[in-house]
């Protein structure tokens, strides 16, 4: 396993996200994870449709959704790059990193859930 933490690496750069592509077709990684943070919103949904169409992801991780009001983020995210959300960050220690629950999401836009 590689981690590639390429925070910094902005979708409007082209020479990094060039130079990112160039690794990912070296290395040839077995999958790819887009992680970004909940809270971002907008720009989030879209860095991960650049960052898909660059190099394409297998699915992502959302971090922060315990500080973000309803995680709208996380169904714009899969929709616009077909990919499933694997993981959300709900807090700050290794057992609040939880597998994504639709259901838990859709209870919590609908305002059944706690945040």
């Amino acid at each position: 396993m590689v981690l590639a933490d390429t925070a910094g690496r902005l979708h409007t750069n082209i020479n990094l996200m060039d130079q990112m592509k160039k690794i990912v077709r070296v290395t040839k990684p077995d999958l790819l994870i887009f992680v970004d943070e909940a809270i971002a919103g907008n720009d989030a949904v879209e860095r991960a449709r650049l960052f898909n169409e660059s190099v394409p992801i297998g699915g992502s991780i959302l971090t922060k959704t315990d500080a973000d009001a309803k995680g709208g983020s996380a169904i714009s995210i899969a929709y616009i790059t077909g990919k499933p959300v694997l993981f959300l960050g709900v807090g700050q220690t290794y057992p609040d990193l939880v597998k994504f629950e639709p259901h838990w999401l859709v209870d919590r836009l609908m305002g059944e859930a706690e945040a």
